[in-house]
């Protein structure tokens, strides 16, 4: 299974004085079980993108494929696809409509023909993985705070099983803590189900820390894609992009300026300590 992005270009209003390119000439393989990060600058086409992937939005050229298949061929069930692409959205405002949790949560499974006991069943499933404690399940999820309502729009699109789940800025919005626990639960998440997991974030430690490739996107078309250390090598030109690398990796190379041996190509606090403890192991007599 994969989704394949095959020359897809995309344009808002076409033809008439608003019209506004977002995507153009996209080529993307997204094959399953792998943790993609996906990063840009406001406006660089991220969102069009991955609503283009579980067709929400239709390419203005180009193809999206599903497992091999044109999802805009006659005949191909879309609804289906938005059960096998799950995407949570960055404001769960827009999933959150049921009186209850559990209410909310069991839409999706009860929508795919599931009767009321095998919905309940992956419902509470779903939440427990999304680290929803039980005593929340019968809460209005409005009353939620912001990092259960998230949880709570994760566990709606982990309840239908999806093969790909597209999260847009889970974190946003949250403290140090809530973003520590949602990433974790996101990386448990992915371990427990072996699927896809596509992570749109504006936060370049959050995306080194979890992701195995990274996706670029800067006006509109993919500047880089690969491994987080390959990626984050290009410091001058994420700059010029109006992004970053993470904070850690502009230590190591101070710190390798100032003449400690160090890897200045470290992305995570965790190679940054190995490496000056190395580091400062061989500059000891």
């Amino acid at each position: 299974m994969s989704i394949e992005i095959k020359n897809v270009s995309y344009l808002y209003s076409p033809g008439t004085a608003y019209e506004m390119r977002a995507l153009e000439n996209i080529n993307l393989t997204i094959p399953e079980n792998q943790f993609i990060g996906m990063i840009g600058h406001t406006g660089s086409g991220k969102s069009t993108l991955i609503q283009l992937c579980n067709g929400l939005l239709k390419p203005t050229a180009g193809k999206v494929l599903y497992n091999g298949e044109d999802i805009w061929s006659e005949g191909f069930s879309r609804k289906n696809l938005r059960s096998q692409v799950g995407l949570a959205f960055q404001y769960p405002e827009y999933q959150l409509f049921e009186t209850d949790v559990l209410k909310d949560v069991c839409f999706g499974p009860k929508n795919q023909g599931m009767n009321e006991r095998e919905a309940r069943a992956q419902a509470e499933k779903a939440l427990e993985q999304a680290g929803v404690p039980k005593e929340l399940f019968a809460k209005s999820p409005f009353e939620l705070s912001g990092g259960q309502k998230k949880r709570v729009a994760i566990a709606g699109v982990l309840a239908m099983n999806p093969r790909f789940l597209i999260l847009d800025e889970p974190a946003a919005g949250l403290d140090p803590r809530g973003r520590q626990e949602i990433f974790s639960q996101i990386a448990a998440l992915r371990q427990a189900r072996g699927i896809t997991i596509v992570l749109v974030s504006h936060s370049m430690e959050d995306i080194a820390q979890y992701a195995q490739r990274i996706v670029v996107l800067n006006g509109g078309r993919i500047a880089f894609d690969g491994a987080p250390r390959q990626v984050f090598s290009h410091t001058k030109e994420l700059e010029k992009m109006g992004l970053a690398a993470p904070e850690i990796t502009y230590v190591m190379q101070e710190l390798k300026k100032r003449g400690l041996p160090v890897d200045e190509g470290a992305i995570t606090v965790e190679e940054a300590k190995d490496s000056i403890l190395k580091a400062l192991g061989r500059a000891m007599p």
